[in-house]
């Protein structure tokens, strides 16, 4: 169990936490919401100890451990992976490295050995005879492949070290699981897994995440951070986004139906204050009005843009014919004779276990790069924007957002329709004069959907749209391309929002395309198209 006892929180004027209590129980997994600098990761490392609170104490149970999933890349660098993991039980891995150097000494002492045997008795009791196997079973469960088990932290890509890092505090049965986005950079397959992991998990989990799906096979519990305070919701986040709506508008009801009785008595005073036989029954009006109150509905830090697709035109009879492509890729092939036909109202969501063939087939449509081999045809009506997965060199220089936004503008707005625009993507105020080298993650996003959405295009091309968006943003996003009539094509690792939207799955294999209409999560359990990878991988091989 954890406990946190009147937590406060301020930076400078900014409060981000005011007297914050609230307990995490045992065997509840407790999903950690809130618009994005509300504070969830701040709060994670409070409760991590990583940061001091201006205010208020955590506490935990007596001998309880607490792991995190740290992201710091770098960190473990000279570490092998294995250790690395086992280096998430602190105390476990301090008593391996004692034995393993009393074992090493080339003068071993009959002191030494009585030492080494107080040392092996503590291993035993924390399990530490099977630390390796678990490790290099969680290690595979995460798609570390057992050859990159020895080699050091260095050697391996990023992806590959967030993994290792997932592994590392996953390990050792923790009593208290701290996970800040866990689910990045893994694979369909590992999602599910971990998924499975936490849904068995006996003790307390506390995880902040952008993906909604992962969020409702795995919370109990939602700690929803708004208003400075934590609020706690039993079920999942679909129960808890229905439950708060459901609050938010009988408030708002309660202060109508207040309101309205407030304007009938102040009607009836006025009408009747200087009436003699009416005058006691104003009085009594007025009475009765000074006892109404409006309950005052605080400001959320929970907001929403305002994202719509509209395009020029619709899109005609032919969309896109692709035949053949072929790219190699720094001596790799990450497309090879990639073929398929875009529909009318397609919503095609690309899929490979190689994200570089993704994003490669992304700019070849785009225009952004050559193919080796075959070629691809636009429909004469079709016009495309493309959301690249990355976007940085949109953001050099130093104009601000409204000069970077009049950039992709209609040639006659000004100043006032840049404004407009971005306070409904929440830039407001001065947020509409922020320099473009100096926005976070998602404000980045939010500009390039601002620019797809001003070409008034009938072909959306998207690369990881969600990526650094909060959950308010993905939800607006979602909905909008639900509404949109036309072609999206697009990636994406938000299995929600995957799920609600395509009609049509693409996954790039390394032997050819699976091209099949069925929903994401048909196509996931389909044992045909398990089949049909493997022996497309086989070929290919």
């Amino acid at each position: 169990m954890i406990t946190a006892n009147n937590i406060t929180l301020a930076y400078g004027k900014r409060v981000l936490f005011k007297d914050v209590n609230i307990k995490f129980a045992p065997g509840n997994c407790y999903g950690l919401i809130g618009a994005n600098g509300a504070g969830k990761s701040t709060f994670l490392k409070i409760l991590a100890k990583d940061i001091e609170s201006d205010s208020g104490i955590v506490s935990v149970g007596p001998r309880e451990r607490i792991a995190v999933l740290r992201q710091d890349h770098f960190a473990f660098d000279e570490e092998t992976v294995l250790n690395t993991v086992i280096m998430g039980h602190e105390a476990l891995y301090k008593i391996m490295a004692k034995r393993d150097a009393l074992y090493a000494k080339p003068d071993f002492t009959e002191e030494d050995g009585i030492k080494s045997g107080e040392l092996e008795l503590e291993f035993a009791e924390m399990n530490g005879y099977e630390a390796e196997p678990e490790a290099a079973i969680l290690l595979n469960n995460l798609g570390i492949a057992e050859e990159l088990h020895t080699k050091k932290m260095k050697e391996l890509e990023g992806g590959e070290k967030v993994r290792v890092l997932l592994a590392q505090a996953l390990f050792g049965n923790p009593d208290i699981l701290l996970l800040d986005e866990p689910t990045n950079n893994l694979d369909i397959k590992s999602i599910a897994w971990l998924e499975d992991f936490l849904y068995r998990f006996k003790n307390t989990v506390i995880v902040v995440s952008h993906d909604r799906h992962f969020m409702n096979q795995v919370c109990t519990h939602i700690a929803d951070i708004d208003f400075g305070q934590i609020s706690v919701y039993v079920g999942n986040y679909d129960f808890w986004y229905q439950a708060s709506q459901l609050n938010l508008k009988q408030k708002q009801m309660e202060n109508k139906k207040v309101t309205d009785r407030a304007n009938d008595l102040k009607a009836f005073i006025q009408r009747f204050s200087s009436n003699a036989s009416k005058s006691k029954q104003a009085t009594s009006r007025k009475k009765l009005l000074e006892k109404l109150t409006i309950e005052d509905m605080p400001i959320s830090s929970r907001k929403y843009p305002f994202i719509s697709f509209q395009p020029e035109r619709s899109c005609g009879n032919v969309i896109l014919e692709v035949e053949g492509l072929t790219k190699t890729i720094d001596g790799e092939k990450v497309l090879n004779d990639v073929s398929f036909t875009v529909n009318g109202n397609d919503k095609i969501v690309f899929m490979s276990n190689n994200s570089v063939a993704k994003t490669t087939l992304f700019q070849i449509l785009a225009g952004e790069m050559e193919p080796d081999a075959g070629h691809f045809k636009w429909g004469v009506t079709i016009s495309h924007s493309y959301f690249p997965k990355e976007h940085s060199t949109y953001f050099n220089g130093d104009k601000n957002l409204i000069d970077w936004l009049l950039q992709y503008s209609p040639p006659k707005e000004g100043e006032s329709f840049a404004r407009t625009f971005l306070g409904r993507m929440l830039f407001s105020g001065e947020d509409a004069t922020k320099k473009i080298d100096i926005l976070s993650g998602g404000e980045k996003v939010r500009c390039m959907l601002s620019r797809m959405m001003l070409a008034q295009s009938n072909v959306l091309i998207m690369d990881e749209p969600t990526n650094h968006l909060d959950l308010e943003s993905i939800t607006a996003l979602n909905n909008s391309l639900v509404k949109f009539q036309e072609v999206v094509l697009f990636t994406s690792h938000d299995h929600e929002f995957v799920n609600s939207l395509v009609n049509r799955i693409i996954e790039i294999t390394p032997g050819g395309v699976i091209d099949r209409l069925m929903t994401f999560d048909e196509y996931i359990e389909s044992t045909e198209v398990a089949t049909t990878r493997e022996a497309m991988i086989r070929k290919a091989a």
